[in-house]
Order: structure tokens, then C-alpha cells, then sequence
């Protein structure tokens, strides 16, 4: 990966991002984890599905991987990082689909 994809990966993760107008209760907070749980969960499943298509993929083309796949890794990977941010309480951004999936 060159250095303005890896600089443009960071931005997604970590850049400025919107921040909601008035906090949610603690009670909506908790409905929104434990959805947010969920979705991690298939989250987890679908990448771990993806890695064995690319895998595959790999085996038959001879190391080389497929573009897409690994960009919608990318994409999976840093929805997932924006999902556990909130989790944690480290960001009050709502991953998609509450807010636009950049």
C-alpha cells in the first residue's frame, strides 16, 4: 500500500467526523451497542468468508489477489474499527447505518 492510501485509510478512521448534537441517554446508548454487537458479528462472519474466497482466488491465479475483494476488506475493516470506537466509548459517532458510509 502507498502512503497517501495508508494516510487516506488513517483520515477514514480517525479524521474529523460530525459530532451528533445532544448526547443519546444511556439507554439508548445501550440499544445502539447492542445492535452495533450484532452487526459485528455478521461483520466478523462475512470477513472471515471474504478471506477464504480471496484465499481461493489467490490459489488459482497465482498470488495475486483480487482488487475489489481486498478493497471491500478495506471498507469491512475500517466500518469495523468505527463500530468498536463507539463501542468503547472512544468516538460518538454512530457507524452506517446511522451516519454516511465514507
Amino acid at each position: 500500500m502507498d502512503r497517501n492510501t495508508d494516510e487516506k485509510i488513517e483520515g477514514r478512521l480517525t479524521g474529523e467526523q460530525p459530532t451528533p448534537e445532544g448526547a443519546p441517554s444511556l439507554l439508548m446508548r445501550l440499544v445502539y451497542m447492542v445492535i452495533l454487537a450484532l452487526m459485528l458479528s455478521l461483520a466478523q462472519t462475512v470477513l472471515t468468508a471474504v478471506t477464504v474466497v480471496q484465499f481461493i482466488i489467490m490459489l488459482l491465479s497465482k498470488g495475486e489477489p483480487n482488487q475489489r475483494l481486498a478493497d471491500f476488506g478495506t471498507d469491512l475493516g475500517i466500518w469495523i474499527a468505527k463500530a468498536a470506537r463507539y463501542q468503547v466509548a472512544a468516538s460518538e459517532v454512530k457507524p452506517w447505518p446511522w451516519t454516511d458510509l465514507d
